[in-house]
């Protein structure tokens, strides 16, 4: 039977983050089965231009940006002429897109997809009216799926969880040497314990964990000499300040790297650089940067009251500290650095790490989401 797909997305090309990357794989894997299933898909991106385009993703036919134009978004949802069969809306700030829908096309099935701290918090009244006229609430992890039924009071079968997938076009390492020219960049050598962590670095989310990394830094460097963390991710002004006055006031002034931004194309040389990646954070949704850093064969330490729990499989992948105990997260952290990282770690971990959140699973998972409305 055909179906009509439509995914509503804020932006899903011209920028980057992890619910970008995640909508850009669903936009993909919908693709496919459209292919598959001789269904008509079309994603519909408020932001994006038709030129931001990916087209590794999905062809030019199945996409139509609007470039911030608000106004010509909501009135081409007013007035289209077939009615969708599911209606995919990538984020809640685009629920007066749903409830428009649901007025317009009262059949069409609209599910939302709740990633993290969007949906981890008090909602105004119209996003609380679309949730109780959403048919299907995607959740990217299980905390998140937890978070639904306790704050926003959510039917169990109401919530389904489809965790985040590896980007089939990210560029997995052919090889796991470390890069030469990051090496050269950063002034290491190739035995240069160096612990990363990439994350978007804003004064109004401090909850990233990596201020409590810096923290430990001093007394790991006493074990580990030569010890080099690097911080990696856009930051704004107010926060580098904060950076450096807790690098200064721990007294690790030369074992930071602190990067800024790094492009798509250099994360996946910053992963082989590592020995291992950190982030324990306390507000991920998902937190794909770790089935990333994993599928490059780094070990990862995340927070445990989140939703990287599901990343690492509840430890079956990597290890889950208290971010708020530095004791646990530097013994973490010392009992990856002291087994050496072999080739051999690295594969094991990759191959690990793609049976649990391969594309082909993914792809397969939302074909019966959507075969059963």
């Amino acid at each position: 039977m055909t179906k009509k797909v439509i995914l509503y997305t804020l932006q899903t090309f011209s920028t980057t983050g992890g619910i970008q990357k995640m909508t850009r794989t669903m936009a993909h894997s919908l693709n496919v089965l459209s292919q598959r299933c001789g269904w008509d898909f079309q994603l519909w991106s408020a932001y994006d231009s038709n030129e931001d385009l990916m087209l590794q993703y999905l062809p030019a036919e199945n996409f139509v940006g609007f470039g911030g134009s608000r106004t010509s978004f909501v009135l081409k949802t007013i007035l289209l002429r077939k009615r969708p069969d599911i209606v995919i809306i990538s984020h809640v700030n685009l629920a007066i897109i749903g409830l428009l829908i649901k007025l317009i096309k009262p059949r069409s099935k609209v599910w939302l997809i709740a990633h993290g701290i969007e949906v981890w918090r008090p909602l105004s009244a119209t996003k609380k009216m679309f949730l109780k006229r959403c048919d299907k609430v995607v959740c990217v992890s299980n905390f998140t799926k937890g978070q639904m039924m306790s704050r926003h009071k959510l039917c169990e079968q109401a919530c389904q969880v489809l965790n985040n997938a590896i980007d089939p076009f990210m560029r997995l390492p052919e090889n796991f040497a470390k890069p030469a020219q990051l090496l050269e960049r950063y002034r290491l050598t190739a035995e240069t314990p160096v612990i990363f962590t990439l994350t978007r670095l804003a004064s109004t989310e401090q909850y990233k964990g990596h201020d409590q990394v810096i923290k430990v830094l001093c007394n790991l460097k006493q074990r580990y000499p030569g010890i080099r963390y690097i911080l990696a991710g856009q930051y704004d002004h107010q926060e580098e300040l904060r950076i450096h006055r807790l690098i200064s006031e721990a007294k690790v002034d030369n074992d930071v790297i602190l990067t800024g931004f790094i492009s798509e194309e250099e994360i996946t040389a910053h992963f082989l650089l590592a020995d291992l990646f950190v982030l324990p954070s306390k507000k991920e949704g998902f937190g794909i940067v770790f089935i990333e850093a994993l599928a490059c064969g780094l070990p990862v330490v995340c927070g445990n009251a989140d939703g990287s729990i599901d990343a690492i499989r509840n430890g079956k992948l990597g290890t889950a500290v208290n971010a708020d105990n530095p004791a646990e997260l530097e013994n973490a952290i010392c009992n990856y650095l002291d087994i050496p990282l072999t080739v051999e770690r690295r594969q094991d971990l990759r191959q690990a790490c793609l049976a649990e959140f391969n594309d082909n699973d993914y792809i397969d998972t939302l074909e019966k989401m959507l075969a059963d409305d």
